[in-house]
């Protein structure tokens, strides 16, 4: 398969002036204004990365005198060495969340509301001034599969199991301003902002034409990217911040420039080449910076091809994965309906103010890589680490290397490795119609060798938008896919999220056996131990096609290109190059299956919901909470009164963690265990021990979060190893203890806490409450040798202070042992971006150790959040602060 075009285009066909003036009578034609920098700037705007002009757009559209000025000159100053200080103010135009990231987001907001009437103030008066869009995709469940009503069932499910929540939400939606919620079954959220909210070039409604630029709670925002849009993921505080108007200030960033050559040969795919520039740029240590792809070689991906690598921005570390918008992304607009009036308009806005890709321009970046496309391979990744890449022939090697030996022998049909999970999941990879495409071509030539999954395989398909049904049963390929236990599950984030419910129960059997350490395969974007299943600590990533292969195998301690897939009914070996499907058969299937038309359609029907419309939900303009719910509870930090927890003292270390400890560590998002302490607190309160759903349906409920918060089998606390899981050491008293009850016993006796950590502090997802888990439990910093750039604005939104340990200082290095306490000494009145800090380990033996760590903190609107305690005390003290001046 050759994830190309048929005839490559240029950047762009000529688009006629015209194109620059509104639509509809009552602009009679008027051209339309917008701002013209290539005039403004002249040649030195052309060695501007492309996301660093759009950022000058935004500047200038949105700052006024000095600032504006100051902004352009740093921008520009950037030029001399790649890199800079200085900040800058970026106002997105709108934001995107989902429906576990929204909830916390919008409970805070209603217990806002309350502490403002609770101060007199009408509650009415705070709402978004940005447009909010919320998908509900992140809760959708894979009960049942392998059968043809699997999308209702599940459909029918999540909605019963969460419908005090999505009570909730609805009630948000009609409360509060500028807040949309799209239902169950729309979609994943980051298909739905390419396929319906997307515009990449703005019409303010009065001609002023602008870049689509905006936010999301999700870590994989940056998805976007692939179309030209420019876009980031945030923690759902940072999120907050924006959407009641004020800025998101960042330092202007570095930007790494991955010049793209070549084209990708037969048989590679858009997921291969995702998971090299994954380990390319992580091998460069790449963290936070924004990448922008450039050179001849990205002409020669589909927009669709695109987005799958800008979707894996946080995989290999960035805060973007940018294309520039070409032909290509026009082409993208017109598969999915857009006008042709509207795309015109993209295309001439784009050239006219220099934002188009120029495949023979090399613009000034910080740092320049090169990838030539025609040196990639078909790729596997794992099997617990995203950047961790491996020639997809090398998963029977890997998996050997484990020396894993069953204890006993629970079934002569189950390999030791068996694939637990095969799930062709994810916005990442079922976003683009090639993808899905080439798997329903695989699957149909194995049903007509005669193949089929084992029964202990669970198998979903959780494509990213109800049009991909369409498009699939157009071509034929819906009934293949099933043939071969590819069912629809449903439209939403399943698998990848953590959401891929039990395991088969011959799986579950083996590994009480101890006869089994089963494997998942995901055309996902994280394999991380414990977040696929609770119980799986082994997951590769991969194509679409490469999933179902490995899972008709049902082995994957197996090299694919030697050993037959499956032997068939009549004895003959079939083998993965009889079924990998041809770069023609791709094209003519896309060209039988997609119509434009059917990405509004199949949302619009979507949307409809009946069961969704059927929710009942208050009409007031506070919520009323519920003190018997175990979903919904008003949060204790959403108060005028939180306070800063800057200052001089001395702490006990809560927790002592290594490296690479990810937001799934810090806040769980799968399935609740049954046994677990979370689900004892649940159970006390009515609720069943066999549908306690999962972590992320609780997040608006402070109290259960809170006990969530670091419970995780694979999470190593080096104050006490053997500890059970969630839970760590009292230091005055000696006694291990729940994580939650240690820190109450410490808030009891007032004695302060922290936490330390290795590198890559917060890696993973964008949730909030990896970071308000930690402020609930009383942690003031968090030192860390590095931290990953959303969970470190989050802890700075919850008003905890990250810490950057000096080079070649680290948690195994520092040694730090019970009865230890550590002496920070960093005060609100001097607090300042990247200022050095005081710490002492002050030693139970009697000896200090000094070291002088750096406040990960990098604008002056952070230090202000920590000066006043977070993000949701800095919102309340704005909003009350117009109704007490005179």
């Amino acid at each position: 398969m050759e994830n190309t075009n048929a005839g490559l285009r240029p950047a762009f066909q000529p688009l006629p002036q015209t194109a620059l003036t509104r639509d509809g009578a009552a602009s009679n034609g008027a051209p339309a204004t917008f701002i013209d920098l290539p005039a403004r700037f002249g040649a030195d705007y052309f060695r501007l990365p492309v996301v660093l002009r759009l950022l000058l757009e935004n500047a200038l559209r949105n700052m006024q005198g000095d600032e504006r000025d100051a902004a352009v000159a740093a921008l520009f100053a950037w030029l001399d060495h790649g890199t800079s200080d200085a900040e800058i103010a970026f106002q997105p135009g709108r934001v995107l969340m989902h429906d576990t990231t929204s909830t916390p987001a919008l409970v805070d907001i209603a217990a806002m509301r309350d502490a403002l009437a609770e101060a007199g103030m009408d509650p009415a008066v705070l709402n978004p001034v940005l447009p909010v869009d919320v998908s509900v995709d992140h809760s959708l469940a894979v009960e049942a599969y392998a059968q043809p009503d699997a999308a209702t069932l599940n459909l029918d499910l999540e909605l019963r199991r969460n419908a005090e929540r999505y009570r909730f939400l609805r009630w948000a939606s009609k409360a509060l301003s500028n807040v949309r919620i799209h239902p169950p079954g729309t979609g994943i959220m980051h298909t739905i902002n390419l396929e319906q909210l997307a515009t990449v070039v703005c019409d303010d409604g009065n001609g002023a034409l602008y870049p689509d630029m905006m936010i999301g709670t999700d870590s994989h925002t940056p998805m976007i990217n692939g179309i030209g849009v420019l876009g980031w993921g945030v923690g759902g505080l940072e999120a907050q911040t924006v959407m009641f108007g004020m800025p998101t200030l960042l330092r202007i960033p570095d930007v790494i420039g991955v010049r793209l050559t070549g084209a990708l040969a037969p048989g590679v795919t858009a997921t291969d080449l995702a998971l090299t520039v994954t380990q390319r740029l992580r091998a460069i240590g790449v963290s936070g910076e924004f990448v922008e792809f450039f050179g001849p070689g990205v002409s020669t991906l589909s927009a669709g091809s695109r987005c799958v690598v800008a979707n894996m921005a946080p995989e290999y570390g960035a805060t973007t994965g940018y294309f520039p918008i070409d032909g290509e992304t026009l082409a993208y607009l017109r598969q999915t309906g857009r006008s042709e009036s509207h795309i015109a308009r993209v295309g001439a806005y784009a050239e006219r103010i220099g934002i188009a890709l120029d495949p023979d321009a090399s613009p000034r970046y910080t740092r320049v890589i090169e990838i030539a496309l025609d040196k990639v391979r078909m790729h596997v990744a794992g099997p617990k680490r995203p950047q961790d890449l491996h020639p997809y022939t090398d998963t029977k090697a890997i998996l050997a290397a484990l020396n894993f030996t069953p204890a006993a022998q629970a079934s002569a049909t189950l390999p030791r490795h068996a694939v637990a999970i095969a799930a062709i999941t994810s916005c990442t990879n079922t976003s683009d119609p090639r993808l899905l495409m080439a798997a329903g071509l695989l699957a149909r030539k194995a049903r007509q060798a005669g193949l089929r999954v084992p029964a202990w395989v669970k198998t979903s398909l959780g494509p990213g938008s109800p049009a991909a049904a369409d498009y699939l049963a157009r071509a034929g390929l819906l009934d293949d896919l099933a043939a071969v236990g590819f069912d629809i599950v449903g439209y939403g984030c399943t698998t990848c999220i953590g959401n891929s419910g039990p395991l088969p129960a011959p799986v579950r059997a083996a590994m009480e056996a101890g006869a089994m350490h089963p494997v998942a395969v995901l055309s996902g974007n994280r394999n991380f131990t414990g977040r696929i299943h609770p119980d799986l600590d082994l997951g590769f990533l991969m194509s679409p096609p490469l999933v179902i292969a490995f899972a008709l195998a049902g082995d994957a301690e197996r090299d694919l290109s030697h050993e037959p897939v499956q032997i068939n009914a009549s004895g003959q070996p079939v083998y993965l190059r009889d079924l990998w499907p041809d770069e023609a058969d791709i094209t003519a299937a896309l060209a039988q299956g997609l119509q434009p038309k059917d990405f509004r359609a199949a949302f619009k029907i979507a949307s409809a919901n009946p069961a969704w419309q059927a929710l009942q939900s208050p009409d007031t303009p506070r919520f009323p909470w519920d003190p018997a719910s175990t979903a919904l509870r008003r949060p204790p930090f959403a108060s005028t009164e939180a306070g800063s927890q800057l200052g001089h003292y001395v702490a006990h270390p809560l927790l002592v963690l290594g490296d690479d400890v990810t937001t799934d560590h810090l806040s769980p998002a799968s399935a609740i265990p049954p046994d677990s302490l979370i689900a004892d607190f649940l159970v006390a309160r009515g609720d069943d021990r066999n549908d306690l759903n999962v972590f992320a349906s609780r997040r608006g409920n402070w109290e259960v979060m809170m006990r969530a918060a670091f419970y995780s089998k694979s999470l190593k606390n080096l104050l006490c190893p053997d500890a059970p899981v969630g839970h760590t050491l009292h230091a005055p008293s000696g006694r291990v203890e729940p994580i939650w009850e240690a820190a109450e016993h410490y808030r009891q006796d007032a004695q302060p806490v922290v936490l330390l950590a290795g590198a890559r502090f917060g890696t993973g997802s964008s949730r909030d409450w990896a970071a308000k888990g930690q402020r609930l439990l009383g942690i003031r910093a968090v030192l860390a040798v590095s931290f990953e750039r959303i969970h470190r604005s989050n802890l700075i939104g919850m008003g905890i202070l990250p810490l950057r340990l000096p080079e070649g200082v680290t948690p195994a290095t520092l040694d730090v042992q019970s009865g230890d306490r550590i002496e920070i000494d960093a005060p609100a009145a001097t607090m300042a971006p990247r200022m050095p800090v005081a710490v002492r380990i002050v030693r139970a033996k009697g000896t200090v150790d000094t070291l002088h760590a750096t406040a990960a903190v990098e604008t002056q609107l952070e230090v202000r959040l920590l000066r006043m305690g977070g993000v949701i005390p800095a919102i309340l003290s704005d909003t009350l602060r117009p109704a007490s001046t005179p």
